[in-house]
């Protein structure tokens, strides 16, 4: 039996009191417990406050990003190969680069296939697999982790919220991106092209080449014309030409425009009830912004190709072009201006399959 009081009440000794946050509770009289001094209303002198937890880097962006980079290369290569040399052909200025050799993507993969091999067709992969190594991997982690900083949570609220991400915000995370991940793998993309552009006549690896380059071109030979923009806009006499400021600015233009324009497609066909989140939007989403890339990109791709394609010197000198500028107008000059989009489909074609790859959920 339990022993109550003479109210009938079972003492407090029994029942233990336990207090929650939101009830303090009685007294064995009946009355409520106050609360205790540090918890009323309006006091929170001893009270913790909880301090704000800075969220940890995520490696998988880097690391999923770099092998889907690598996977989406090595498979759309050869599409690749034939805007290349699409691109390089024509030059009036270049004997070397001088004949049109090739019609459009299908003649140029007919006819490298005919007079090179199959073979040909990967004629640079791999340091176009250590360009996707460095390049991929640092584009779409950096790409992934700067939206993470300007968005809480992104992908829980993209699909949700109009105002967590903008065009603007997506564009500069692109921009960024793009910038820092092409400086530092430029000199693999110097020898991709010029592997892809000379073909059979390139010989050696990936390491005697690299060591070739910088023998007879120097350190410039793999990081050139890192401020050559500046010193054109400023009349000053340059004998730089290709590299950094040009593979910077490309994937600049790339990324700034293809990762936001597929967000917002991705966003907006699924918020228009058109479409759910299925492998057909995905799809849609990446042939639309690997279209809205090479519109935008396709002129200083032209540009880049050929100012990495030649040869400078240690002590200043090219063989057909002074600096970017210089390619631009002769090429628009001697070509007309549908020469800055030579290499236009495959280049397209190639990023759709490519977006396809590397955003694959």
């Amino acid at each position: 039996m339990e022993k109550r009081n003479s109210k009938g009440r079972v003492p407090c000794s029994l029942t233990p009191y336990t207090a929650t946050p939101f009830s303090w509770g009685r007294n064995a009289n009946g009355k409520r417990r106050p609360a205790p001094p540090a918890q009323r209303q309006g006091d929170t002198s001893d009270c913790k406050k909880e301090e704000p937890i800075m969220p940890a880097l995520n490696w998988k962006p880097f690391i999923y990003g770099g092998l889907a980079s690598i996977t989406a290369e090595c498979g759309t290569f050869p599409i690749d190969l034939t805007k290349t040399r699409l691109q390089v052909q024509g030059q009036v200025n270049d004997a070397k680069y001088k004949e049109i050799r090739y019609r459009g993507m299908v003649h140029a993969l007919v006819r490298i296939c005919r007079e090179e091999g199959l073979k040909a067709l990967y004629c640079g992969i791999a340091p176009a697999m250590l360009r996707q190594a460095s390049y991929g991997t640092i584009k779409i982690g950096t790409y992934q982790s700067l939206k993470r900083m300007f968005v809480e949570r992104p992908e829980a609220k993209i699909f949700v919220c109009e105002t967590d991400e903008t065009l603007m915000m997506n564009v500069l995370c692109g921009i960024l991106s793009g910038v820092i991940s092409s400086s530092i793998a430029n000199p693999t993309d110097v020898l991709k092209i010029r592997m892809q552009a000379q073909g059979k006549t390139i010989q050696g690896g990936m390491m005697g080449n690299f060591i070739q380059i910088y023998q007879k071109e120097g350190t410039k030979g793999l990081w050139k014309a890192k401020y050559l923009e500046a010193k054109e806009l400023l009349s000053i006499p340059s004998s730089s030409g290709t590299g950094v400021s040009l593979t910077a600015q490309r994937a600049a233009i790339v990324v700034g425009v293809e990762l936001p324009v597929y967000d917002l497609t991705k966003k907006h066909i699924i918020m228009s009830g058109h479409m759910g989140d299925t492998v057909y939007t995905h799809f849609l989403s990446s042939f639309l912004c690997g279209l809205a890339g090479a519109l935008a990109s396709n002129p200083v791709d032209v540009v880049r190709t050929r100012m990495m394609n030649q040869k400078s010197h240690k002590h200043g000198g090219h063989s057909a072009y002074k600096g970017t500028l210089d390619c631009l107008l002769q090429t628009w000059k001697n070509e007309g201006f549908f020469a800055l989009y030579k290499g236009f489909w495959p280049n397209w074609l190639r990023l759709g399959p490519w977006n396809i790859i590397v955003s694959s959920p």
